[in-house]
């Protein structure tokens, strides 16, 4: 399954959408870059709330967008969230989801009851829209696009109007579905660490045009990509749970057979985690330190060097089948005559831990 778009769309001014990529029909998509750079025009496209200027859209063998043709939103079995949850005014929460499952057409993913209670929706039921929080009103809005029974969910920034906690909630809701439904999602965000927690794949829009796609984990930490030369860049790295520490509330994970230490979590042996390592706060020896305070030190090779703009290099460090990023100055390289191929230390001083259905946050 996959979903084709090849399509050019004029905005205000001398903005256009010129797009030519296939999405993968599966798992997240997120749809990321600045604002102005044509995320939501393209999600709107695809719903078919707004029509291109020309070209066409196929979703799973069928065509959406084309020579003359034009399927309508509600044909088309898609769930959509906004940014503000849109949610029927005149209508209870129950009225809100009703109203949704008694327009789809086809089986629900989940069944209705197990619905509510995993978004938290059983003791809103006779509430009003008004009466709900931010966060609360974006829960139904997600279980009003869910009970629609959709082939593909889209979401325009949905976490863009909650508070901390609220967004936190929310992210985990939607981490839990991903991992649940067989349900492609499209993930529009301009917030790189929401989207390095819930997304698989990734499109990089700048100026209405494609930058980048591909895996993010792949993306997150080669040199050619855009999002290795952004300021908060940070490889991910994919690692399970090994041990306990208890004396010192840490956990251990392990990553291509190395450990690293983070602060305790309640989650069994074996569980998956992916890590969130920045650039800027890994740093590099000739030999493993034995009087530091940094507890993650990494044996790693010295895969590829590329010079920054001013005194800084970006260096790509692999870790097995898997690569960190290093940004460091060239003094820093000339004085430890870095070479592609060399073996060297990465030290770790912070490591994000991507918070994952289940946390206790």
């Amino acid at each position: 399954m996959s979903l084709a778009v090849d399509i050019r769309c004029a905005g205000e001014g001398n903005f256009e959408l010129s797009l030519n990529c296939h999405i993968p029909a599966e798992g997240v998509t997120a749809i990321y870059g600045p604002s102005g750079s044509g995320k939501s025009t393209l999600l709107n496209c695809i719903a078919g709330l707004r029509r291109p200027d020309s070209g066409e859209i196929h979703f799973n063998g069928k065509t959406w967008c084309g020579t003359g043709n034009h399927t309508a939103p509600w044909h088309r079995r898609i769930g959509y969230v906004f940014q503000d949850a849109r949610l029927f005014p005149h209508l209870s929460v129950a009225g809100n989801l009703a109203y949704a499952a008694s327009r789809a057409r086809g089986n629900h993913p989940w069944p209705a009851e197990q619905l509510h209670h995993t978004l938290g929706l059983a003791e809103l039921m006779q509430h009003m829209p008004e009466t709900l929080s931010a966060g609360q009103k974006q829960r139904v809005a997600l279980g009003r696009a869910l009970l629609s029974a959709p082939q593909l969910l889209l979401l325009d920034e949905p976490l863009a109007n909650l508070d901390p906690r609220a967004s936190a909630e929310c992210l985990s809701l939607l981490q839990r579905l991903a991992s649940e439904l067989a349900l492609p999602m499209l993930y529009v965000s301009h917030d790189i660490e929401e989207v390095s927690q819930l997304a698989d794949h990734l499109l990089l829009l700048e100026a209405g045009s494609l930058r980048d796609q591909g895996s993010l984990m792949a993306l997150s930490s080669q040199l050619d990509s855009r999002l290795a030369h952004e300021e908060h860049a940070a490889a991910l790295l994919q690692g399970t749970i090994a041990a306990q520490d208890n004396a010192f509330s840490l956990t251990e994970i392990k990553v291509e057979g190395e450990t690293l230490y983070v602060n305790q979590l309640e989650q069994p042996h074996g569980a998956p985690r992916r890590l969130r390592i920045p650039a800027r706060d890994v740093s590099i020896c000739r030999s493993r330190p034995s009087d530091s305070s940094i507890l993650n030190i990494l044996p790693v090779t010295v895969a590829e060097i590329e010079n920054c703009s001013g005194a800084r290099l970006l260096l790509r460090l692999r870790l097995g089948n898997q690569h960190l990023l290093a940004r460091i100055t060239r003094k820093s390289a000339e004085r430890l005559a870095l070479q592609p191929g060399d073996a060297v230390y990465a030290q770790i001083k912070s490591v994000a831990l991507l918070s994952e259905a289940g946390d206790n946050a």
